[in-house]
């Protein structure tokens, strides 16, 4: 064991794309004294596709590199990727691999289970969110028409956190946070929406019980991983919704997330719905709402700018009146699928630097025009953003988005939101605590801070500009 513990421990479990991360974490001062992680494999092509029991290995192992720690756990909690499709036959193994949340292929069944449905408008409505080819309800209905015989032979389904409890538990549960999701859950009644499990063909007793905030899914069962039987095993959650516990968030506290792709989202206690599909409506995991919008293009593309003009990803130069809108892989927010990158205001006395800070630029552009649909009204205008993921690392990320936003920046140091987010759910659960407050007590968001600078007005003018004016070549 790394440190000493004051409490009982607790294991919080990152089931990501990549790998899976374990956490064990002290439940009263969130000090972490083991961790692990296992990596996944994705299938390459057009689908991103995983065996599920690779998963459940991958938690195995990680878990046994925490040694002694996790043996004496008291509880804990899976965090995973959203919206998943794992399939399972009567004996509960895989009818065949998971499809993934960034597996596309699903984008025909999306476009067409909107239009069947009443349109996005409706849709927003009634479920919280348009679902866009990740949803897996659109995952579900593609099955059906493409592998009909997966379908026919699926006696469960389930979500990939959701997979990993029931084998921990051997209970069928999954939460709000994550079942918001789906496209079969709505907010507007929190439950599974039987028109459209009809709609797709799709028996409710496939799926699992939705766990109320706070509640158990169970204990562990299974006796071979190095978790104590009997040990609390928590409802889990989505991991989006694992990191803003992990931040112990209050509603109106904004988070941008700078990864390959980037992610804004806050808490809410207005439960959203945008008709244009630009603001997912999920659920948290602990009775609010979390909005949350999405970018493709984000420390990827910036990165690939800076390889194409040989510089380090750091060597900006402010200055000049360039516009680059860097989506390099079509683009989600705004909704531009086959946009390709675009560059506006090139001049013989552009330099290298310029062009890269205009990648930088771009990319938190879209970023921040999305927070302003996630945000509530009742929103403070001037509260610190959080910047997370990988990106907020960088000084020219971190300069972007206070140039942009005009808001404080706060750089939390905790690095592993996901999985100490599902430690707090496992904590919440343990004591009877609100797990959001004892990730504060944990001093999770606490961080290096950056004092607000005046917003670059002339910059975000060009920005929405180019954008308005490049719209007709950006939908080619």
């Amino acid at each position: 064991m790394g440190a000493q513990s004051a409490g009982p421990l607790v294991v919080g479990v990152d089931s990501s794309t990549q790998s899976t991360k374990t956490l064990v974490v002290d439940a009263v001062t969130g000090a972490v004294v083991a961790r692990g992680q296992a990596p996944h494999t994705v299938s390459g092509g057009a689908g991103k596709e995983s065996d599920p029991r690779q998963w459940w290995q991958a938690l195995g192992e990680a878990l046994a590199q925490c040694g002694d720690a996790a043996r004496q756990a008291s509880a804990v909690s899976v965090g995973g990727q959203q919206h998943g499709l794992v399939t399972l036959d009567a004996a509960g193994a895989p009818v065949r691999p998971a499809m993934l949340w960034n597996d596309v292929r699903p984008a025909p069944q999306s476009e067409r289970l909107i239009e069947e449905r009443g349109g996005a408008a409706a849709w927003a409505d009634r479920f919280g969110s348009v679902p866009g080819p990740a949803f897996t309800v659109a995952k579900w209905a593609w099955l059906r028409e493409n592998e009909p015989a997966a379908a026919a032979a699926t006696a469960a389904v389930r979500l990939p956190h959701d997979y990993l409890t029931e084998r921990l538990t051997g209970e069928a549960v999954t939460d709000r946070g994550d079942a918001s999701g789906t496209g079969w859950w709505a907010s507007s009644t929190e439950s599974y929406d039987a028109e459209i499990l009809a709609h797709v063909g799709l028996d409710p007793e496939l799926l699992p019980r939705v766990a109320l905030p706070g509640e158990a899914a169970g204990t562990v069962h299974a006796g071979h991983l190095p978790l104590p039987k009997g040990a609390l095993v928590a409802a889990g959650t989505g991991d989006n919704m694992a990191a803003a516990l992990g931040l112990g968030l209050r509603p109106g506290r904004p988070v941008l997330s700078l990864g390959t792709s980037g992610t804004v989202y806050a808490v809410s206690t207005h439960r959203p719905a945008d008709p244009t599909g630009t603001v997912a409506g999920y659920a948290d995991a602990r009775g609010d709402w979390l909005p949350l919008a999405c970018t493709l293009n984000c420390t990827l593309a910036v990165d690939r700018v800076a390889a194409l003009l040989g510089r380090d990803r750091e060597a900006v130069e402010e200055g000049g009146k360039v516009v680059m809108l860097p989506f390099l892989d079509g683009e989600r927010t705004p909704n531009l699928p086959g946009a390709s990158g675009l560059v506006h205001g090139l001049r013989h006395d552009t330099t290298a630097g310029q062009l890269l800070q205009a990648a930088y630029d771009g990319a938190v552009f879209t970023l921040l025009q999305a927070l302003d649909r996630v945000l509530d009204a009742d929103a403070a205008p001037d509260a610190p953003l959080l910047l997370i993921g990988g990106g907020a690392r960088g000084q020219a990320w971190r300069e972007t988005v206070r140039r942009l936003s005009g808001r404080p920046v706060v750089v939390p140091e905790a690095r592993e939101l996901v999985a100490l987010g599902a430690a707090a759910q496992a904590a919440g659960l343990l004591l009877e605590e609100d797990p959001a407050a004892v990730a504060r007590r944990w001093g999770t968001a606490r961080g290096a801070e950056y004092e607000a600078r005046p917003r670059d007005e002339a910059a975000w003018e060009r920005l929405t500009a180019t954008l308005a004016d490049g719209e007709p070549l950006l939908r080619r």
